[in-house]
């Protein structure tokens, strides 16, 4: 499986952060609960946890928030290969513009 890995910078603070993360990711998944199969979320601390399916296709990762960077690692299908640039990018600019302070 192809592996996305991301580290984003923020100056919000731990508990900013992570409070802003799990509302965006509930937001998100309201949104998209249509199209979105075997949901699984799981914050631990400042940590979530995640797996979908998506159009049949198994995503799974993690989000850990430290006090001054946000990272990400996911595990997408080999399908999504051809378009992990635009899914790296599309998340570079969500999480960036959620972080801003």
């Amino acid at each position: 499986m192809p592996r996305l890995t991301l580290e984003m910078p923020h100056a919000l603070g731990l508990e900013e952060a992570t409070q802003r993360l799990k509302d965006k990711f509930a937001a998100a998944m309201a949104e998209h609960r249509e199209r979105l199969s075997h949901f699984r979320e799981e914050w631990t601390d400042h940590t979530l946890s995640f797996a979908f399916q998506a159009m049949g296709m198994a995503v799974s990762g993690r989000v850990a928030v430290e006090a001054e960077k946000v990272k990400l690692d996911a595990d997408l299908p080999m399908a999504a290969m051809f378009f992990k640039r635009a899914i790296e990018d599309r998340l570079r600019q969500e999480v960036g513009r959620l972080l801003a302070t």
